[in-house]
């Protein structure tokens, strides 16, 4: 296993990634932002891995949900990443759920840490209801068009956002894949005990004159301050 993660040792040393043996992560959503996590944290060494997402594969999604081929249309998309991670990494155990995100939060499930890779703003207003009740962190994350957000959640209050069923706009992959990858490095340095600054927004976005920007954003706190 240690020469598997030999360059991951590298970066963080042998403590570190043994820990993350230990750890577990949901990954809410297995489409766009969801495939992307699960390449870039399937081969990572998390111990166990639970995806969850109801849907399909369509033709229409496979230009930007990176794990998914022609041939797999049809196929429930928890299933087609699961066998993605298993075969690139054989000390990561995974635990597919063709179900929707309030269907798994009734099996009392508790992770270290949950990941948001949805495209429904009501479903993450329940996210954050669900890990504020069960005292977990968990990562917001959405992407449109060339622009997208991440944010560490763990007091901040997601009422901030307006809670609409308003459906994404167009989209092309590079960007869903550039947000994955950010979510995935915040997952990843929380994980292994690295520090990150919770509770910001981060809006990374390409301005007018083309030029590629980030803003941040504090994240105001749930009323009750916690």
């Amino acid at each position: 296993m240690m020469e598997y993660f030999k360059r991951q040792i590298q970066l963080w040393g042998e403590e570190r990634q043994k820990s993350l043996q230990e750890k577990s992560v949901a990954i809410i959503g297995c489409g766009g932002l969801g495939s992307s996590l699960a390449l870039a944290l399937g081969a990572s060494g998390i111990g166990k891995i639970y995806l969850i997402d109801f849907d399909e594969v369509s033709v229409h999604n496979i230009h930007r949900q990176i794990t998914f081929r022609v041939e797999d249309e049809g196929k429930p998309k928890a299933e087609v990443n699961k066998c993605v991670i298993e075969g690139r990494c054989p000390y990561v155990e995974v635990e597919a759920f063709v179900e929707g995100f309030e269907e798994f939060a009734k099996r009392g499930i508790k992770p270290d840490l949950i990941l948001d890779a949805t495209d429904n703003l009501p479903i993450r207003a329940k996210i954050d209801e669900y890990a504020k009740r069960i005292g977990l962190p968990w990562i917001y994350a959405s992407v449109e068009e060339f622009n997208g957000q991440v944010c560490f959640m763990e007091k901040a209050s997601f009422k901030a956002f307006k809670v609409t069923d308003r459906k994404p706009g167009g989209i092309a992959a590079p960007i869903v894949m550039l947000i994955a990858s950010f979510e995935a490095n915040l997952a990843l340095r929380y994980l292994v005990g690295l520090p990150i600054k919770k509770d910001l927004l981060h809006y990374l976005y390409f301005d007018q004159d083309g030029a590629f920007k980030v803003d941040t954003f504090a994240m105001p706190k749930d009323d009750n301050g916690v």
